[in-house]
């Protein structure tokens, strides 16, 4: 797959947008680990509004590897148009325009998935966008507003006429949230609308379902979202499994443990301490989530992992609970 002048072999694994989630220590990881690429949170097309310490954050792209896929968030053809040249030229390869998050106080803007029920409008910004900068500019969108309006192969048409370099479709509608099941049915039906690159996005958890998604849709590739949550190691691994190279195993305890490590120390040096301890709190329950790890004689244990209110408590109590289970495994 061809982004500009970005080459990516197929099929590509991208590390998806998530808000909150998917920032500057994680894509820097998740890169590491072999995604093929890894979009920023979004970004308000409000520039007025990147004063504030979350938008200096999420316009952070310190050390990424190209190219840096920013997603700017907005409904407004100037504003956005703005935006993007803006980050541009704070390095920028790829701009994407959110269509997709569902999340009541975007939507309550006529903002991400809520303006898949305004076609004209996706027509205006996306016209803006395409003319406002010379690097590629792609779309990130859903199936529709609910299962009644579904009209994503419509609003796919209109990307692609106006000069849009790639599409990445979550098998769900705004009114689904994240329940329910991804339609990957709907999925394939918008890969054969269109010839521009279609990444499926939706319930890829492991190398069976990237299979299963690939097979149903036909797309060119996968976005990955929940699944790499405490597993920033998964998007790399499906991408190597689906190009028939040998796939990583997952990391050994002692390799887990410095990975779990390297995360929280690049979150407390973007966050500052007390800051980016809050925010490793959920990444460290995701981490556990994985580990297997039984509820008992380990809940205490966990409960003050996650109580931590300084970085060295945090460090300390995660190498207490992870090499304690190292030794009861020897």
């Amino acid at each position: 797959m061809q982004l500009g002048p970005h080459h990516f072999p197929d099929p590509p694994v991208f590390l998806a947008p998530m808000a909150g989630v998917s920032d500057r220590p994680l894509r820097l990881i998740a890169r590491r680990l072999g995604a093929s690429a890894a979009v920023s949170e979004m970004v308000t097309s409000d520039t007025r509004l990147w004063g504030s310490d979350k938008s200096r954050h999420r316009l952070d792209h310190r050390q990424e590897p190209r190219p840096r896929i920013v997603q700017l968030l907005g409904n407004e053809p100037e504003a956005l148009a703005e935006a993007a040249r803006e980050n541009v030229r704070r390095g920028a390869d790829v701009i994407d325009l959110n269509l997709g998050c569902p999340a009541k106080k975007v939507c309550s803007k006529a903002a991400g998935s809520a303006l898949l029920g305004e076609p004209e409008r996706v027509h205006e910004l996306l016209t803006a966008l395409v003319e406002s900068v010379e690097v590629p500019v792609t779309l990130k969108m859903r199936l529709g507003l609910d299962r009644e309006r579904i009209n994503a192969e419509t609003i796919a048409g209109i990307a692609q006429d106006c000069g849009i370099a790639m599409l990445t479709v979550h098998g769900r509608t705004r009114a689904d949230a994240y329940r329910g099941t991804a339609d990957y049915e709907a999925i394939a039906r918008v890969v054969r609308a269109v010839s521009i690159p279609v990444l499926a996005n939706g319930d890829v958890v492991d190398i069976d379902s990237a299979h299963r998604a690939l097979a149903i849709t036909g797309a060119t590739g996968l976005m990955i979202g929940r699944g790499a949550q405490g597993r920033p190691w998964l998007p790399g691994q499906i991408r190597a499994a689906l190009a028939g190279e040998p796939v990583p195993d997952d990391p050994a305890w002692e390799a887990r443990l410095a990975l779990i490590e390297e995360h929280l120390r690049a979150l407390h040096s973007q966050y500052g301490e007390m800051q980016g301890v809050r925010i490793a709190r959920k990444h460290l329950g995701w981490y556990l989530q994985h580990l297997g790890l039984g509820e008992d004689p380990t809940r205490a244990a966990r409960a003050s992992l996650l109580a931590a209110t300084t970085a060295s408590e945090q460090l300390g109590r995660l190498r207490a609970i992870l090499s304690g289970i190292t030794s009861e495994a020897a």
